[in-house]
């Protein structure tokens, strides 16, 4: 195989391409009409960051089968581009992790003892020991995110005898435990923690997920540290809380706006109580050989027909298989999309159960395709049907597939039943005429198609309950497109979904579910 290397990466990693008979080039600072020009002949290709893959590109690389990003982001390459053309794409995701959680220890160890005044101070000649920090022993750190850096900064905060509280609902509080901290909800993290460190990705989820509200809950003289996104903590709210003197400090790695310019930031970056370095959390040497060793060892993988670790995509012509069963796997992806919103507490287990004529397909397959959907949503990186398996894994879920040969109804039916501190939740569907359909909810028999704007409630059914929730909604100005009731007897409980054309904000919701004194309520939104 020949591979095009078209930004530097570490010696390691050509040495290790090179040793395992894989043919290199090197084609640093390339011109874009140079790289087009080169491109045809290869079937891999290396990048960074500075190099964009786009379909234009592929529209030169006729031979290319493999894309090997060394580093954590993709946004540089056009994936879906790429799977239409069958080329993998893939990522080294654990390269810098060591690097990023050393980097926010060593933050917030500089922002605790006031180093980079005291540094600062001295190199101007000035000898003044009237700096006094503070010490990490006994005190609450939070750790918002438990996933491949959160993880590592928990253990290490461990080694300074801190008491570690984690939020991460997605994390099953038995992982929690293992890394010796405590898991709890927001507003306990919030309420107890001395310091708060985030490790979550940027999603509409994690977004401004600490603004006025959030800091004006924490212990007044809280500390802050953000390694992982700009925009996780609203800068400005954050801003006058320093100024307020409720926060007493913050160290900051990641901006909303790199580099920064506006003014909010810049006040802040210039703050007398703000440690800043310039998203440096992966610039360590270690880094960046675990990157592109980890990179190299796929591309290799793949020549050897192995498994492409930390492939981000699938070819959408692999393997054939894929074609056949494509309206269940899109199936099972809804399935999965639809229960995480349904019941967002931490997945511990999953069962996927195959009854009827779906049950001599691919198992495997599809339990993917349910995973994709239910870990997609709450990852920072892309999670799919190559993917899937290993990141439950590392989130440690369980995952048990089953299959039946008998079904009551339906010619195929896909179950899924997942395991939370909760309780046991199952979920059930088909597929008519190509489209999915979900035919069950926990325990109740009710078929809609899994799209769109979908509210749930549950509540007992008595008279004037529907014509109330059309009342609301009519003055909201939202649109009832479908009416299904699922329910076991007349006037008993019921679990109602109604299928709108417009989406709901928080207050209309709670205002349906007031109305109809709901004890469930859920706006779930499948694209």
């Amino acid at each position: 195989m020949r591979v095009l290397v078209v930004e530097a990466i570490a010696p390691e990693g050509l040495a290790y391409l090179r040793e395992h008979g894989v043919d290199v080039d090197e084609l640093a600072k390339a011109s874009p009409a140079e790289l087009r020009a080169r491109l045809p002949d290869y079937e891999g290709l290396i990048t960074r960051s500075g190099t964009a893959v786009t379909a234009e590109l592929l529209d030169h690389a006729p031979r290319l089968r493999i894309v090997g990003r060394a580093g954590v982001g993709v946004d540089n390459v056009d994936v879906e581009a790429c799977s239409r053309r069958g080329i993998v794409v893939c990522n080294a995701p654990y390269g810098n992790v060591v690097s990023a959680a050393e980097h926010t220890l060593g933050m917030l160890l500089a922002l605790v003892r006031r180093i980079p005044e005291a540094h600062a101070r001295l190199k101007a000649l000035e000898w003044n020991r009237g700096i006094y920090g503070a010490e990490l022993y006994r005190k609450t750190v939070g750790v918002v995110g438990l996933g491949k850096v959160g993880s590592r900064v928990a253990v290490r905060l461990r080694g300074f005898e801190t008491d570690v509280v984690v939020y991460d609902p997605y994390i099953p509080e038995s992982r929690a435990k293992d890394l010796g901290a405590r898991a709890v909800d927001f507003e306990t993290l919030l309420r107890e923690a001395d310091v708060v460190t985030f490790h979550v990705p940027l999603t509409p989820e994690t977004e401004n997920m600490v603004a006025a509200r959030e800091l004006a809950r924490m212990k007044r003289g809280v500390r802050l540290v953000n390694c992982a996104r700009g925009g996780i903590v609203n800068e400005a709210d954050l801003l006058a809380a320093l100024e307020s003197e409720h926060v007493a400090g913050v160290a900051i790695d990641v901006w909303s706006e790199e580099p920064p310019a506006g003014e909010p930031l810049r006040r802040l970056i210039q703050h007398p109580r703000v440690v800043v370095t310039p998203h440096l959390g992966a610039n360590s040497g270690e880094a960046q050989v675990n990157v592109a060793v980890d990179v190299a060892r796929q591309l290799v993988a793949f020549r050897d027909g192995g498994l492409v670790e930390h492939a981000v995509n699938i070819p959408l012509g692999d393997p054939a298989a894929v074609a056949e069963l494509r309206p269940f796997v899109a199936l099972a992806d809804r399935l999965g999309r639809f229960s995480v919103q349904l019941d967002p507490e931490p997945l511990e287990r999953l069962e996927v159960t195959l009854a009827g004529a779906i049950a001599e397909a691919d198992p495997e397959l599809l339990a993917r395709a349910v995973l994709a959907g239910l870990l997609a949503p709450v990852m920072a990186g892309p999670v799919n049907l190559v993917n899937a398996r290993l990141v439950a894994a590392e989130r440690g879920v369980e995952v048990h597939v089953t299959r039946e040969t008998e079904t009551a109804g339906y010619t195929s039916v896909l179950t899924i039943t997942t395991h939370t501190r909760g309780g046991r939740k199952i979920i059930a569907g088909t597929v008519f005429d190509g489209q999915p359909r979900i035919v069950r909810l926990r325990d109740l028999d009710i078929e809609f198609t899994p799209e769109g704007h979908i509210l749930v409630l549950s509540y007992e059914d008595r008279p004037g309950m529907v014509g109330k929730i059309g009342s609301i909604l009519g003055r909201q100005n939202v649109n009832i497109a479908s009416m299904h009731v699922g329910r076991r007897e007349k006037r008993g409980r019921a679990i109602v979904v109604l299928i709108l054309d417009e989406d709901l904000v928080p207050e209309q919701l709670r205002e349906v579910a007031r109305a109809v004194e709901a004890d469930f309520a859920r706006l779930i939104r499948v694209p």
